[in-house]
């Protein structure tokens, strides 16, 4: 492809060399560039692409796109371009070089601080039950057809996403979903993509630190960018901070929530359990007036299935179609249900911190259980702190905390359960310590009264345990698979196993 159509979206500047040099692949990695590539220089947190211009020019690629001025030696045999942001340029050029995929489908962007997996799965799954052949992108996984790829970042860097989309394009869908990070936003890595919809979730403090967001301003103005990159705008209402997300906008507004009139709103919610499943129900005012059952506990989960029915109603998919998802669905890792048995409840939830933890226990708290039981640990090689918060948080809320590993990685597991041991101290919570989280889980479960609700937190989605440098497999459904197999079942309260029938 030739370079003067790479750049036509873009204000540049020719250092030397010609806009007629042709482009036969892009890079931003310098070890992977080949003869003919255009490169990117990218000033990232710790490696700087401009000190590698003269080795990947010497490499024969044709282009060089940067920022600062480069001494490539006399070597006058490679184009360079200078544009003010090369973060802001990769993702212009790569649309450019991929055929703009982003214009050949239809792009759900979801932005705030929690519930944007939850939300981009009941999307997903509402599309495809209309008939939308639907990609994903998110924290968890980017899923093309029947290809699924771990993630790496919640948002790609754009060169991976603008090829991403490209593969989506191939693979014959017609709509992608995608969680949009803050840092995505401000680090560009959605440039060059166009989006049909955005979706506000929420917004509280978070991603505020060293190479992040140097305040909570800077980290809300990074959410608002997100309102003026789509044709239409999704806004959770009900939300703090909607007035200042909506600033500046330049996309259609549509409104959700429950505390105030709203595009989709949600009222007369009510709690309900059973045979150990948890959810909630709400009447659906509004565009529509329908009577809503969602199979996921607590208040965030009207609001997630709000944003979701906003979008999916909007792009044409039948009401009844949305409301069937609704009732069954599931999300790896968030409030995940494992229906092992009628008289409990057992959960698997990301909840990683102090926040999350006390957020998800607090909302399985008004389910009145007999008893809320907490198993988790925290990672190694991370502030103290959060270890001494989660162990307090659980202490508080907790009816029984079992104390385990999670990703020790290079400490000692016993030395983090201590540090819990601390939080934990400063309440009356009871609580018993496991180091080995199968030996953990199987104590939860054979262990469990009727009435009880078991939260399995901190690994959610992950299936692997980090240790000294190293990834091992460890995935809590096969734990709680291994320990059904290894034990009398018919001594586990309440034992109806629907999960792994």
């Amino acid at each position: 492809m030739r370079l003067s159509d790479l750049l036509s979206e873009l204000d540049y500047t020719i250092v030397q060399g010609s806009l007629d040099t042709e482009v036969i692949a892009v890079e931003n990695d310098s070890r992977k560039v080949t003869e003919g590539a255009l490169f990117f220089c990218i000033a990232g947190a710790v490696f700087d692409g401009h000190a590698y211009a003269k080795d990947v020019a010497d490499k024969k690629v044709s282009v060089l796109v940067v920022e600062k001025d480069v001494d490539l030696e006399g070597n006058q045999d490679v184009t360079v371009v200078k544009v003010a942001s090369t973060r802001y340029a990769m993702g212009m050029i790569c649309a450019a070089f991929y055929g703009n995929p982003s214009k050949k489908l239809t792009v759900i962007g979801i932005t705030g601080t929690k519930g944007k997996t939850t939300t981009t799965y009941m999307i997903k799954s509402m599309l495809e039950a209309a008939g939308h052949k639907t990609g994903l992108i998110g924290t968890i996984e980017t899923i093309i057809g029947e290809q699924v790829i771990p993630a790496s970042n919640t948002t790609p860097e754009s060169i991976v996403m603008q090829r991403t989309l490209a593969s989506m394009v191939e693979a014959g869908l017609d709509s992608v979903v995608m969680e949009v990070s803050s840092q995505g936003l401000m680090l560009d890595r959605v440039a060059g993509t166009h989006f049909d919809y955005g979706i506000f979730t929420n917004l509280s403090e978070d991603h505020i630190g060293p190479n992040e967001h140097k305040d909570f301003e800077d980290y809300k103005s990074w959410k608002a960018k997100m309102f003026t990159l789509c044709e239409k705008g999704i806004f959770n209402a009900d939300d703090a901070y909607y007035e200042d997300i909506l600033k500046g906008h330049t996309c259609e507004v549509i409104t959700y929530g429950m505390k105030q009139e709203a595009d989709y709103q949600a009222t007369s919610l009510n709690l309900y359990q059973k045979d150990g499943c948890l959810g909630i129900t709400y009447h659906l005012e509004g565009k529509y007036q329908e009577e809503v059952m969602v199979s996921l506990p607590g208040e965030f989960s009207v609001h997630n299935s709000l944003s979701a029915i906003a979008v999916a109603s909007e792009m044409g998919v039948p009401m009844a179609k949305i409301l069937e998802i609704l009732t069954d669905i599931h999300v790896k890792g968030r409030v995940e249900l494992i229906p092992i048995s009628d008289a409990f409840t057992i959960l698997i939830d990301y909840a990683h911190n102090a926040m999350s933890l006390e957020s998800i226990l607090t909302t399985l708290r008004a389910y009145e259980p007999k008893r809320l039981v907490t198993l988790f640990g925290c990672g190694g090689n991370r502030a103290k702190s959060r270890r001494y918060e989660m162990g307090e948080v659980s202490g508080k809320i907790s009816d029984l905390t079992i104390i385990t590993s999670d990703n020790p990685r290079n400490e000692e597991p016993q030395a983090i359960i201590d540090d819990i041991k601390i939080g934990i101290g400063k309440t009356d919570g009871e609580f018993v310590e496991i180091i080995d989280r199968k030996e953990a889980i199987r104590y939860a479960i054979l262990n469990a009264r009727e009435g009880d609700v078991i939260v399995l937190a901190g690994k959610g989605h992950e299936d692997y345990q980090e240790i000294q440098g190293k990834k091992y497999h460890m995935d809590e459904r096969d734990l709680i698979r291994e320990v059904l197999e290894e034990e009398d079942v018919t001594k586990i309260c309440g034992y109806n196993n629907r999960y792994f029938a």
